[in-house]
């Protein structure tokens, strides 16, 4: 058993371009797998582990680090980023004092230094300055579930237990840090991101048709689920062990143990967002609201200082918004020096936040930088997005967030985001409207509700959005809404809905997949949780719903690739548990009031900012897809919507594809969205499952 570095094997795939190629070998990854087969030595295992960690270069370009035990068939690997104790003292993997651990680590536990005091009145001592020598004095001081529960931050790990001949695969509370894992033949499998795992030679890869299905509906594949059968997601909050048989290495062949069989594979939750919620509504805050919002700038304040304890230079992300602004503000009210603050503008109208932005960074006196890039340099972004999202994501907004974080890279090593503000206090728009809609019209009978939709759909979104354009000029700015005739018909598709799930079904929905995806089972059961619909406040369940799954698998999936992309660690002070527990306990008329969300954040952050420098109509992260796909993109698009190729690869039926490419490219409808989805899938496919 040993550590040791190994030379890069392979990190993209053959046809990937050259601009690309630096984009992959520019914090950290992790690997691992155990191999059933007796037949493989240390160098054969920890060369194939090699193969696997350096597809993650652009997690970690600082340091890689293998360690096998060739007895047991387990090995792990670890790319790292530095960014705490950026010594060799901080390499990983890392053996615990005992020699009993053997840990690979991605993420950060802010409140390391209080547990490593704790742990040092308990006679620990400590060579290094790294939270991972912190995590594994803890694991043998008070074992795995305990640590687990003390942790604050964002965290996947694997630790390999020596003694007991167990992998443990654990991932942080809301989902921050992305882990895979799953069985390709006779192996087991895992790692941050699924390119490490097709470098490994058991790699099967089958495409999973009901994921694709979930997929297309989604704009990104839901967990547990990945693209691929066989291959999971492990769900934020949650643990997995994979017990190996106790035989000696000269018997160890057949894996035959029950408890090392695929079925036997049951994530374990520690931390449960659902559970948090259902205790927020048993035991609510029982104060003012004045009372409220001293708390929780308390507990923001917290999670921000901690969130800001680096080795490397650091800043935020700032659109201007109430999220980001509420981080930056807090960040700068904490510090003697000014925050540097990144923003991406666009040239293209009614995308361009970068003003907003300006002012704001004006009023707190940050170190402001922003880069207004062209409609060329946005569009050069699509051909790298395969390689940074090893499976199909079609959130359009990966664009803008890669160029962010790529502009923020050239000055910090970490960036503050505002992410998790949305679902932790009502700022989606279908969180007010949904109610709004159910209570004054879910009491009417199907057919009148449904009629009403139909005479809203009797005009195109084109012609509603002129009509709602002529009131611009008497319409104050925060009621002007980009795109508001497709608005209008997804308020008509809600309208039609039989209960309020099935209105959040529509408000999230692009494709209804059956009507699109071959081969899927039409029994099959939909996303999103039935239980307690109804039983209780229905913008609390809506948000419940995204924090559950918008959340970690399309917002927290989209920044971390992107991000990681250009090696750039990402922290969210918002979804520090202590806060996200505090949030769930407040009323929701705390965080909804007259039609407008995050009440109480609002009223927080007009502490730090004017009024009138925040308040605007949310606009989202967003590029003008639906005006690309008619110009520039045109050809591309073309190319991969082609009936004949649809027909060949199997995947999609292509009269509704073809369908809504016409109907889009004649400007009867903006179909953008649900075309984008498509065309990632097809972009993704081109690059990883046809060389």
């Amino acid at each position: 058993m040993k550590v040791s570095t190994w030379t890069l094997r392979k990190a993209v795939p053959p046809e990937a371009p050259t601009d690309e190629k630096r984009l992959i070998k520019t914090m950290c990854g992790i690997v691992g797998f155990i191999n059933q087969s007796p037949d493989k030595s240390g160098d054969d295992l920890a060369g194939i582990t090699s193969g696997m960690i350096g597809t993650l270069l652009h997690r970690g370009p600082d340091d890689e680090g293998v360690w096998v035990d060739p007895a047991m068939g387990v090995a792990i690997g670890h790319r790292r980023l530095s960014v705490l104790d950026i010594s060799a003292l901080g390499r990983q993997p890392m053996l615990s004092a005992s020699g009993r651990y053997a840990i690979v680590y991605n993420g950060e536990i802010y409140n390391f230094k209080l547990l490593r005091r704790e742990l040092e009145e308990k006679g620990r001592k400590f060579t290094s300055t790294s939270d991972t020598e912190v995590l594994l004095a803890a694991v043998e001081e008070w074992g795995l579930t305990a640590t687990v529960h003390a942790l604050v931050g964002m965290f996947a790990f694997a630790l390999w237990d020596r003694e007991e001949k167990s992998l443990h695969l654990v991932r942080d509370r809301l989902g921050e840090k992305p882990l895979y894992y799953g069985w390709q033949s006779k192996s087991f499998v895992f790692g941050s991101e699924l390119k490490a795992l097709k470098v490994h030679p058991a790699w099967q890869g089958e495409i999973n048709r009901e994921a694709l299905a979930l997929y297309m509906r989604h704009n990104a594949v839901p967990g547990p689920y990945s693209i691929y059968r066989n291959i999971y997601k492990l769900p934020p909050g949650c643990m997995l062990a994979i017990k190996t048989p106790q035989q000696k290495p000269d018997a160890f062949s057949p894996f035959a143990a029950a408890s090392f069989k695929p079925s036997r594979l049951t994530p374990l939750s520690y931390w449960s967002l659902q559970a948090v919620a259902e205790a927020g509504r048993r035991n609510p805050f029982p104060g003012s609201e004045d009372e409220a919002l001293a708390g929780l700038e308390v507990l923001l304040k917290r999670a921000v200082s901690q969130q800001m304890i680096s080795d490397v230079p650091l800043g935020a992300f700032l659109s201007g918004g109430i999220d980001s602004s509420m981080i930056v503000a807090l960040m700068q009210s904490q510090s003697d020096r000014q925050i540097k603050t990144f923003t991406i503008g666009l040239h293209e109208g009614g995308y361009d936040e970068a003003g907003d932005a300006r002012k704001v960074a004006t009023h707190m006196g940050t170190a402001h930088t922003e880069l207004y890039v062209s409609p060329e340099e946005a569009r050069a972004v699509i051909p790298r997005l395969p390689y940074l999202y090893d499976e199909p994501f079609a959130d359009s907004s990966h664009i803008p967030t890669f160029l962010v974080s790529k502009l923020a890279r050239q000055h910090v090593t970490v960036s503050l985001s505002g992410d998790g503000g949305d679902e932790l206090f009502g700022g989606y728009n279908r969180h007010a409207l949904g109610p709004f809609v159910w209570q004054r019209f879910g009491w009417l009978p199907a057919w009148i509700r449904k009629t009403a939709a139909k005479g809203m759909t009797a005009l195109s979104p084109l012609t509603w959005d002129a009509i709602f354009r002529s009131f611009d000029t008497i319409l104050p700015r925060k009621k002007r809404y980009s795109m508001p005739g497709d608005r209008l018909y997804k308020l008509a598709e809600a309208l039609a809905a039989g209960s309020p799930e099935e209105m959040y079904l529509q408000f999230i929905s692009h494709w209804q997949p059956d009507s699109l995806v071959i081969g899927t089972d039409p029994k099959r059961k939909e996303f999103v949780d039935s239980g307690g619909w109804g039983a209780s406040d229905f913008a609390e369940q809506m948000m419940c719903q995204d924090a559950l799954m918008y959340l970690p698998d399309d917002i927290l999936v989209k920044v971390d690739r992107a991000a990681m992309g250009v090696s750039l660690e990402t922290r969210m002070p918002f979804l520090d548990h202590r806060v996200v527990e505090f949030a769930w306990r407040l009323p929701v008329s705390m965080k909804i009031h007259n039609g407008q969300g995050k009440r109480i954040l609002r009223k927080l952050l007009y502490k730090y900012v004017p009024r009138e420098l925040v308040e605007k109509p949310k606009m989202g992260f967003a590029v003008p897809i639906d005006a690309w796909l008619r110009g520039p993109l045109r050809d591309w698009a073309e190319d991969l919507l082609d009936g004949n190729r649809l027909r060949r690869e199997g995947f999609f039926k292509p009269e509704p594809v073809r369908s809504k490419w016409q109907e889009h490219l004649a400007g009867r409808r903006n179909w953008q969205y649900h075309l984008w989805d498509v065309l990632m899938f097809q972009a993704w496919y081109q690059t990883w499952e046809k060389h």
